[in-house]
């Protein structure tokens, strides 16, 4: 079992991957128009609960079984993930978002 500091860190590395998803995951979490949703990266989703509140999972879809599994999750707040999101995006020299 992970801890969420682990999963956190997990995400950063695999989805802040490039400045396009960098800034497609930094809008989907900062904006006020989308109250809840998903959005699925390459392996961890975002789940929106509400404007202030997510869950990051990684999912593992096994078609042939026809079943998925949820390895490791964790919740955090907006303002803490767009740090997070902003640090890692500063350590590969992205340009930040506002």
């Amino acid at each position: 079992m992970i801890n969420s500091q682990e999963v956190i860190k997990r995400f950063l590395e695999d989805e802040i991957s490039s400045q396009e998803l960098y800034e497609a995951i930094f809008d989907f979490i900062d904006s006020a128009h989308i109250r809840s949703g998903e959005f699925e990266g390459n392996y961890f989703i975002i789940k929106k609960m509400d404007l202030n509140n997510f869950i990051i999972y990684a999912e593992n879809i096994h078609p042939d079984e026809n079943y998925r599994e949820i390895p490791h999750s964790t919740s955090i707040y907006k303002e803490s993930l767009l740090r997070a999101i902003n640090n890692q995006a500063r350590e590969k020299n992205y340009i930040l978002k506002p």
